[in-house]
C-alpha cells in the first residue's frame, strides 16, 4: 500500500484514539481496534449520562425502561429483563426496585408461580422515555460524524466481531493451559 504525504497527514489527523489516550504504538491493529471499542463505549455512555443525570436515571435504569417498553402492555419476567439487558453485569432486581421507588414501573407476584415476579413499566415511565426520547435523538444528531452507510457498517462489524467465536476467548485459553499442563 503507498501513500503520499497527503494522505498520511490526514490519516494522522483523523486518528484520535493515539491522542486521546496518549499511546501511539498498539501491539496489534486488533489490539488497537478492543481499545478504541472500549474507549468509545466509556466515552459514548459518559455522554448519554449526562442526558440521564437531570431526571436521576442511570444507563441500566434506563435500559431497563426500554426493555419494558418494548414489552408493553405485557409484563416481563425480572429472568426475561435481564436476557435482554445491554449490560449483562448489572443486577436486575436491584434496578427494579429502584425504578419501583420513581413509580417508573410496578412489579406483580404471578399467582400460579410466586417465584416468578412481573414487571410493568407505568404511564409515568412511558412519559419519562417520550421525553428522553426527544433528547436521546437530539443527541444522536450531534454525533452525526459518521453516515448512514457508515453506521450500519459499523454495527455490521461490531456484529462480525461478537460472532467470530462461539467460545469466549477466555476458555479457549483456559482449554489451551490445560491442555498443556496434562
Amino acid at each position: 500500500m503507498t501513500f503520499n504525504v497527503y494522505t498520511l497527514i490526514l490519516h494522522h489527523q483523523t486518528m484520535s484514539i493515539e491522542k486521546d489516550i496518549k499511546q501511539s504504538n498498539f501491539k496489534s491493529p486488533y489490539a488497537k481496534a478492543v481499545v478504541n471499542i472500549v474507549y468509545t463505549s466509556s466515552w459514548l455512555a459518559s455522554l448519554q449520562m449526562d442526558i440521564f443525570k437531570p431526571y436521576d436515571l442511570t444507563l441500566q435504569q434506563y435500559n431497563v425502561l426500554r426493555i419494558l417498553r418494548g414489552q408493553y402492555p405485557q409484563p416481563i419476567t425480572v429472568i426475561a429483563i435481564i436476557e435482554r439487558m445491554l449490560d449483562k453485569m448489572s443486577n436486575a432486581s436491584r434496578l427494579v426496585d429502584k425504578l419501583l421507588v420513581k413509580d417508573l414501573v410496578i412489579r406483580q407476584v404471578r399467582p400460579n408461580d410466586r417465584r416468578a415476579v412481573d414487571v410493568i413499566i407505568t404511564q409515568k415511565g412511558l412519559d419519562l422515555l417520550a421525553e428522553l426520547d426527544v433528547l436521546q435523538n437530539k443527541w444522536e444528531e450531534q454525533l452525526h460524524g459518521l453516515s448512514e452507510e457508515e453506521a450500519l457498517q459499523l454495527s455490521d462489524l461490531l456484529d462480525k466481531m461478537r460472532q467470530s467465536k462461539d467460545v469466549s476467548p477466555m476458555t479457549e485459553i483456559t482449554q489451551s493451559i490445560s491442555i498443556i499442563n496434562n
